[in-house]
């Protein structure tokens, strides 16, 4: 199923979508993902930033919608709490079910490998969740700029570029073309740092 693809945004918020976002209520979200304060990032700072930045690159998109910015701010509880009772989620309100349905298609199932978790996504997620996976994506590859460990980049990198630049061009091209830079960046970085030329020496040195 092809959705379609989100190509402007309004330069700035309009009154119209300031009393939407304004009636959304974010907070008892906010409070459940509190909880990932505790577990940091490879690149700093804590997953509960994560989850608020992620919600923020969606709002910069154009997105005001109430369960993918709900959704946004708790996409990793399931995931990184262990023993977390979803119902804490379907609970909060009239759109935690919905809300909770989302997190769920964008959670990757425990034993679950990333390429076949990816593909899922690719082949039957939602157009929220593809849009969820790639606003958590571009947040995941900017804070890539503080990681400094090579082949965690290189690896990051070829994920983003093999899985999520098709889920992006389906869904919205701004963010394909956020990430088409993003990816540039950071393995111009590799190439900077003699990463990619070390490991061409290795590679000739194995054949």
């Amino acid at each position: 199923m092809k959705y379609e693809m989100q190509v402007d945004k309004p330069m700035q918020m309009d009154t119209q979508h300031m009393l939407q976002l304004k009636n959304i209520f974010l907070a008892p979200y906010m409070q459940l993902a509190t909880e990932l304060v505790g577990k940091l990032r490879h690149a700093g700072g804590n997953m509960f930033r994560h989850q608020i930045d992620t919600m923020s690159i969606l709002i910069d998109y154009g997105y005001i919608d109430s369960v993918l910015l709900k959704a946004a701010c708790v996409h990793d509880v399931i995931e990184d709490i262990p023993g977390f009772d979803r119902q804490r989620i379907v609970q909060v309100d009239e759109d935690g079910q919905a809300v909770c349905d989302l997190v769920l298609e964008v959670t990757k199932k425990e034993g679950q490998a990333k390429p076949d978790y990816l593909q899922q996504i690719i082949a039957r997620g939602s157009q929220k969740a593809k849009v969820l996976k790639c606003a958590d994506r571009i947040s995941n590859m900017t804070s890539l700029g503080f990681v400094t460990n090579p082949s965690f980049i290189e690896r990051y990198c070829d994920e983003t570029e093999f899985y999520i630049l098709p889920i992006a061009l389906e869904v919205d091209y701004n963010m394909y073309q956020e990430l088409i830079t993003l990816i540039i960046t950071r393995r111009k970085y590799l190439e900077d740092s003699g990463y990619i030329e070390q490991q061409k020496r290795l590679k000739a040195q194995a054949d």
